[in-house]
């Protein structure tokens, strides 16, 4: 059977297409930056009504994790990463330079919170970055 060139054209270009598309990772694809700054929110709302230090910082480290991604700086993978499938972390998928910055205010109230040992003033660092990400 022989075909038809235009025919045999397309479809070679529908294949590399096909290749393309299917050797993206599909986190890439799904990378929603708003989603993981509203999951971040979450953890840091969480955070901001815990009972003890620890439960405070492992919330902000669940935020912390949605904020930088697996790959940045202050990623804890001891810690879960509840933005796992949202994408690479809110920072690094925020194509907006303002949305950014509005992140990266979060993340040092977030950066606070874990490095404080008074119980209030964590809660105050966890819900100034709930207020930030807002």
């Amino acid at each position: 059977m022989t075909c038809n060139p235009t025919l045999r054209a397309q479809l070679i270009r529908a294949a590399v297409v096909a290749v393309i598309v299917s050797s993206v990772p599909v986190v890439a694809l799904a990378a929603d930056a708003t989603k993981e700054a509203a999951t971040g929110s979450m953890h840091a709302g969480l955070a901001a009504k815990a009972a003890t230090i620890e439960q405070v910082h492992m919330h902000l480290h669940h935020a912390v994790n949605c904020l930088v991604g697996p790959k940045g700086q202050g990623f804890d993978a001891k810690e879960a990463n509840p933005c796992q499938a949202l994408g690479e972390g809110a920072i690094p998928d925020a194509a907006d330079p303002a949305m950014k910055a509005k992140f990266n205010a979060a993340l040092a109230h977030a950066q606070a919170g874990l490095k404080a040992t008074d119980l209030a003033a964590a809660q105050k660092a966890a819900a100034d970055t709930e207020a930030a990400l807002k």
